[in-house]
């Protein structure tokens, strides 16, 4: 297992290490006007105190060379029982990666904090109070573990400031889509802030990377009745690339602070067309605009969430290896051109590779019986088209056992 030196960072005026220090350093301290007059009694107390904090130390895995990763929702990494069996998939299949929810689409953070900004959306529905010690022993076992944070779909950040929310164009209530799930404008300044505080008390805690999955415009709602109160003037402006450039202006964001001060590693999840639209999609996502600002980019190229006669094929879920191994050979050639390209400027050009593609597989029957021949397609579908690395999402974190590696 590989070890990564790592710094405890500070945003906001508080370090976690601090914290440490004031829950156990500092009461160790005042202990000693209280305790036995044996000296050793005391030294014992201290040292007892010192391997607690460093027992929950973060260790921090080095990426893999290739990642192989399993979802993990909020509410499993809760539940010891049925996380444990998704631990041990890892330790008897080719898997060496969980992905794990901070924070899910109800926007409540899946741990506990002492953090005044982030407490205040603690989820009171689903979480893991030894999510500090979990990580840590995943850690051990060699396990890279990748925190998610779904960014701008949040409706408890929107109920709480519902001035930055998505709203509805006639009247300016909060809008939210066919879910019934609220989302906030991508410009709003103040929420990026948020989102930032809450990646390094992420970090802090022990996780490996960040993962930031719906960053972009809102869609599959009552579009003809939206408006954006940050970003309206923006995407009204330019209709072709505004959200886009918005969106790319979080990326940046998010690439000086965390990649570029403070060398956290950080990936994006993207809409699968994004491999082969060359537009936003109309939600702001444009590949060669999130490669220069993330280590690593995994379109979601779920068969299931093409469209009818995409590419000529009637139903994509009956051409799964088509599917995959089409859009992410798209995306393996757009990188390799867009890295080469003389208008790419050579300080992003040296930092874009192939190797910044992951490929997301899908493990879940939805238009199609998703079972071991198809996610072994997907797999090998994205090998030929040059992606080794891979990330397996099944919302109900039910997997297919038969089609891993032992």
């Amino acid at each position: 297992m590989k070890i990564r030196n790592k710094k405890t960072y500070t945003y906001g005026g508080v370090a976690f290490v601090g914290i440490l220090i004031v829950w156990f350093v500092v009461p160790a301290i005042f202990a000693t006007s209280y305790s036995s007059t044996d000296p050793m009694t005391t030294v014992a107390k201290e040292e007892s105190k010192e391997d607690l904090v460093e027992t929950t130390k973060p260790i921090y895995v080095e990426t893999p060379e290739q990642v192989k990763t399993i979802y993990m929702t909020a509410c499993v990494a809760g539940t010891p029982s049925f996380r444990d069996d998704l631990v041990e998939i890892v330790e008897d299949t080719e898997v060496n990666s969980i992905i794990i929810d901070i924070k899910d689409f109800s926007g409540g953070i899946s741990f506990d904090t002492e953090n005044e900004i982030l407490k205040p959306y603690i989820s009171d529905r689903c979480g893991a109070l030894d999510m500090r010690e979990f990580v840590r022993e995943l850690n051990e076992k060699g396990v890279y573990v990748i925190g998610r944070i779904t960014v701008f779909q949040d409706p408890l950040y929107a109920k709480y400031h519902p001035e930055v929310a998505v709203q509805k164009e006639g009247d300016r209530s909060t809008w939210s889509d066919y879910k019934k799930v609220n989302y906030i404008d991508p410009g709003a300044k103040d929420f990026w802030k948020y989102i930032l505080e809450l990646s390094l008390e992420s970090y802090d805690l022990g996780f490996d990377e960040l993962n930031f999955d719906y960053i972009r415009f809102p869609s599959d709602g009552p579009m003809k009745d939206i408006y954006y109160p940050i970003s309206e003037s923006v995407v009204t402006s330019n209709p072709e690339t505004g959200k886009a450039e918005v969106v790319r202006s979080f990326f940046q964001f998010l690439n000086e602070e965390l990649r570029e001060k403070r060398d956290i590693p950080i990936s994006a999840d993207i809409f699968g067309m994004t491999t082969t639209n060359t537009d936003d999609l109309n939600i702001g996502q444009i590949l060669e605009y999130t490669l220069p600002y993330f280590d690593y980019v995994a379109p979601m190229v779920y068969p299931s969430h093409y469209p009818k006669n995409f590419n000529g094929w009637a139903n994509p879920n009956e051409h799964v290896y088509e599917v995959v191994n089409f859009s992410m050979k798209s995306a393996y050639d757009r990188t390799v051109e867009y890295k080469n390209a003389t208008t790419t400027p050579k300080n992003i050009s040296k930092n874009i590779s192939p190797e910044q593609l992951r490929t997301w597989i899908q493990d879940f029957d939805y238009g199609g019986d998703y079972d071991v021949p198809e996610i072994r397609d997907q797999i090998k579908a994205s090998y030929d088209a040059g992606v080794k690395s891979w990330m397996i999402w099944s919302p109900s974190n039910r997997y297919t056992i038969g089609a891993l590696e032992k």
